[in-house]
């Protein structure tokens, strides 16, 4: 690892007043979750369909019960625990220096460690919600509605609120992630490989001093940054 990268990004952060951590799936590898793009991640796997085709839209209301399958098998780690880069990141908040994350991850991890500003840009598998009536599930209730998951209420479906292909962002969430990202002093990018639009291009809003990028492999957007990392992100932040 490099020390003087470790130094300079220590340095940073200890003089940041406004840290806004933009994080992909690399961010929960740690806590036993797979990403999807690595050598061992979900679109490197042999299905029947494309991961991409089974957790769009379409796919879900056509065939429920193999998105479902699918859905509960590869997308759900009710188990996972934070690890040392969620936990960091909590403290930091705690401290006032962090203001907010935004996160590509759907696993809830960061408010588990404590985390209170969250932008989850594309969801979150503790919100579920039935389409006829809006009937509210946490996780633990999803999980014993069946295989295909009906609505105690009303006997509609019950749809996790995560954002599927073929489904645009929350507006909000979008808007509150961008507000943070050009407020910040200090954006740090870690976990992701930056191809997933439109969330890539929201680093291209930042306004303040300095951009650190933390990931295992290079990313399209590596010159951007005025900091890379080719490291894993918990041995990252353990230095930090």
């Amino acid at each position: 690892m490099d020390e003087q990268k470790i130094f300079l990004l220590k340095k940073w952060v200890a003089e940041a007043k406004r840290i806004v951590f933009f994080g992909g799936a690399g961010v929960s590898t740690e806590s036993g979750i797979p990403d999807f793009r690595g050598v061992d991640g979900l679109y490197h796997q042999q299905f029947k369909e494309p991961p991409e085709t089974i957790i769009s839209h379409s796919y879900y209301v056509k065939k429920p019960e193999t998105f479902f399958e699918f859905y509960r098998t590869r997308m759900l780690y009710p188990d996972a625990k934070p690890n040392i880069a969620h936990e960091t990141l909590a403290r930091w908040e705690r401290e006032g220096k962090l203001s907010a994350v935004v996160t590509q991850n759907i696993d809830g991890l960061h408010q588990l460690a404590g985390s209170k500003n969250v932008f989850e840009l594309h969801g979150s598998v503790h919100r579920n919600a039935c389409e006829e009536c809006g009937a509210f599930y946490d996780l633990d209730a999803f999980l014993s509605l069946g295989d295909v998951p009906v609505c105690r209420c009303c006997g509609g479906r019950v749809k996790p609120d995560v954002v599927l292909y073929e489904e645009p962002l929350d507006t909000d969430t979008v808007l509150g992630a961008l507000d943070a990202i050009r407020r910040a002093d200090l954006l740090i990018v870690a976990g992701t490989s930056l191809t997933v639009y439109p969330a890539a291009s929201y680093v291209y809003e930042f306004k303040g001093q300095h951009i650190a990028l933390i990931n295992k492999t290079p990313t399209p957007q590596d010159d951007i940054a005025d900091l890379v990392l080719h490291e894993r992100l918990g041995d990252v932040m353990k230095r930090l």
